[in-house]
């Protein structure tokens, strides 16, 4: 049996261990795990399919170039969240960890062990590109909050009242983008 082979074999079994560790980060992890449904939970249901896409391209050793569309399904929702970008991206690279306990528990395809360097790799370089795509977004993230700064906008978005605005904190904001 070779890598392909096992990969196929366990690949349900790998995804869904790793959409559970990537949920369990949430402080409503249980909810997120147990409903499957797209639409009752989206933020579930597009982990769970940039993860299998993200998994396939992965095990066929694909070009880092195609990782771009399901890390953004995942990157993008992990970006606006108050993730660290370290705790954004960490549960990319536990997938190593989930094939290698898989192919341990399995007698017939442990020795498989040694032959995941080219797998290990490519999961190396989809975190180098999901890096890239988080900081394209927050970098967008911090654009859009500048602007709604310098319009005036913030003030609709940010409060209940518009005397917030005298708040010591808001004026020196104000006096910072000012002198932009």
């Amino acid at each position: 049996m070779d890598l392909s082979e096992a990969f196929r074999f366990h690949g349900d079994k790998i995804v869904n261990r790793w959409v559970e560790y990537l949920l369990s980060t949430y402080k409503s992890s249980g909810f997120f795990i147990k409903e499957k449904d797209k639409f009752a939970n989206p933020v579930g249901g597009n982990f769970r399919e940039g993860l299998q896409k993200l998994f396939l391209l992965l095990t066929k050793g694909a070009d880092p170039k195609e990782f771009h569309a399901p890390l953004e399904q995942i990157i993008a929702i992990r970006a606006v969240q108050e993730f660290t970008p370290g705790q954004a991206l960490a549960p990319l690279n536990g997938v190593k960890h989930i094939v290698r306990e898989a192919f341990t528990a399995d007698k017939e395809r442990k020795h498989l062990i040694s032959e995941l360097y080219d797998f290990e790799f490519s999961v190396d370089l989809a975190v180098i590109a999901a890096f890239d795509i988080y900081m394209q977004y927050r970098e967008r993230l911090y654009e859009v909050r500048i602007a709604e700064i310098r319009s005036g906008n913030h003030i609709l978005t940010d409060s209940k009242c518009p005397s917030r605005l005298l708040g010591k904190e808001d004026k020196t904001i104000i006096k910072t983008v000012n002198s932009i």
